[in-house]
C-alpha cells in the first residue's frame, strides 16, 4: 500500500506516482471499456449474454475502467460487481412506476446545474461525465445537456447560492464530480468559499473506487486549501470493490483532513444478504470511511431487476443490527420527491 505524509500533501507540483503505478487518472478514464461485447470477452463471459449486454447498452451505455475490471471475477456473470456494470435485457422491458426521473430533479432546478431539494443545502452537477456506469443509475436519463454550465453560466448558479444566506453546504455532484479536471475543480471551489456563509464543501464520487489514482496531488493540492470543511462521500456497495489502492486513496483523504463516509444502494444479487452487507461495513472502515446510507432503489427505468421489497429490507437491517456496532450501522432510507430529507425505513 503506497501512502503519503500529510506535508507531501501540500506540494501539488511535486511529480505524482500514481497509487496503482499505471496511466495517469485520465487516461484510464478515457481507456474505460465502452463496448459490451469487450466487456464479455475480456471476462470470458458465455456468449448468451451478449444480446442482452447490447440491447442495454443502446439504452445506457456500458463504461467500465480498467482498475474496477481488474476486481471482477472472470467467468462469473454473478459477481457482485460485474452486475452493477453488465447491461442485461431486463433493462429494455418497461415496468410500471420506473421513469426516467424517479426523484422528480427537475422541479427542483432553478438555475443551470443546480438542484435545490433540501433546507441548507444545494447540489451542483460539476461534471456530466463518470468513470462508470452503473446500470442501477437514478440518473441515467438525467438531460446532463441542459445542465452543464460553462464558467460565464456558473454565475447565475453561483448568485443564487449567495443571494440565499440559509445555504451552509455546497454538494459537489453528476456524473461524477472528480470527473472534471482539477483545474475546472479549484475554480469553483475557489469562488464557493467566497460566499461568506458557506461553511461545508461536500462532494459525492465513485471515482476513488474506480479509478483511486484521481486523488493524485493536483487534486489534494486544491482540497486541502480551501477552507471550507471537507466530506467526501463514496459510493461502494459491496467489500470487493475495495482493494489496497482504493484503501491508499482513502487514507491520502484523510490525511487532507477529508471527512470520508460512504452510501450504498441496496441492490439485488450483490449486497441483497447480511454477509455482504457486514463485509461491506468492516471493509470500509478498515479503509477509514463510515457508513452512512443505505438506500432501497431509487424506481429508476431500467434498473428493475435490482429492486429488493421494502420488509425484506428492513428484515437485512435488522439482522445487520444483530452482527454489527451500532456506529457501522448505516440508515437505510429512500428519497421521496417533495419530503424534506431522506425518509427512513
Amino acid at each position: 500500500m503506497i501512502t503519503r505524509s500529510p506535508a507531501l500533501l501540500q506540494r501539488p507540483d511535486r511529480e505524482v506516482r500514481p497509487l496503482t503505478n499505471s496511466a495517469p487518472w485520465q487516461a484510464q478514464l478515457s481507456r474505460a471499456i465502452r463496448d459490451p461485447r469487450e466487456l464479455c470477452r475480456r471476462l470470458g463471459l458465455d456468449d448468451a449474454w451478449r444480446p442482452g449486454a447490447e440491447a442495454g447498452h443502446r439504452l445506457f451505455e456500458v463504461r467500465v475502467p480498467e482498475a474496477y475490471l481488474a476486481r471482477i471475477r472472470p467467468g462469473d456473470p454473478h459477481d457482485p460487481l460485474l452486475r452493477q456494470v453488465l447491461p442485461l435485457m431486463d433493462e429494455t422491458r418497461p415496468t410500471p412506476g420506473y421513469v426516467a426521473d424517479p426523484l422528480a430533479e427537475a422541479d427542483h432546478t432553478p438555475a443551470r446545474g443546480l438542484i435545490h431539494k433540501y433546507q441548507g443545502r444545494v447540489l451542483l452537477i460539476a461534471s456530466p461525465a463518470c468513470a462508470v456506469n452503473c446500470r442501477y443509475c437514478f440518473r441515467r436519463h438525467f438531460p446532463y445537456e441542459e445542465n452543464s454550465p460553462s464558467r460565464a453560466q456558473w454565475q447565475q448558479t453561483l448568485d443564487h447560492l449567495r443571494g440565499d444566506d440559509s445555504i451552509r453546504e455546497a454538494i459537489l455532484s453528476g456524473g461524477d464530480p472528480l470527473a472534471a479536471s482539477d483545474r475546472r475543480l479549484a475554480w469553483l471551489v475557489e469562488r464557493l468559499e467566497a460566499i461568506p456563509h458557506l461553511k461545508r464543501l461536500r462532494i459525492h464520487t465513485r471515482l476513488p473506487v474506480v479509478i483511486p489514482d484521481r486523488i493524485d496531488d493536483a487534486l489534494l493540492g486544491w482540497l486541502s486549501a480551501t477552507r471550507l470543511q471537507k466530506v467526501v462521500v463514496l459510493h461502494v456497495n459491496h467489500a470487493n470493490e475495495i482493494d489496497d489502492a482504493v484503501v491508499a486513496a482513502c487514507t491520502r483523504l484523510k490525511a487532507a483532513g477529508v471527512t470520508l463516509l460512504n452510501q450504498s444502494v441496496l441492490l439485488r444479487g450483490v449486497n441483497d444478504s447480511v454477509d455482504a452487507l457486514a463485509a461491506l461495513s468492516e471493509r470500509l472502515f478498515e479503509a477509514g470511511v463510515l457508513p452512512y446510507y443505505l438506500h432501497v432503489l431509487d424506481p429508476v427505468a431500467g434498473a428493475a431487476q435490482f429492486d429488493v421489497p421494502d420488509d425484506e429490507a428492513r428484515e437485512l437491517v435488522a439482522g445487520l443490527r444483530e452482527v454489527l456496532p451500532g456506529f457501522l450501522m448505516p440508515r437505510l432510507v429512500r428519497e421521496i420527491p417533495g419530503e424534506a430529507s431522506k425518509t427512513p425505513l
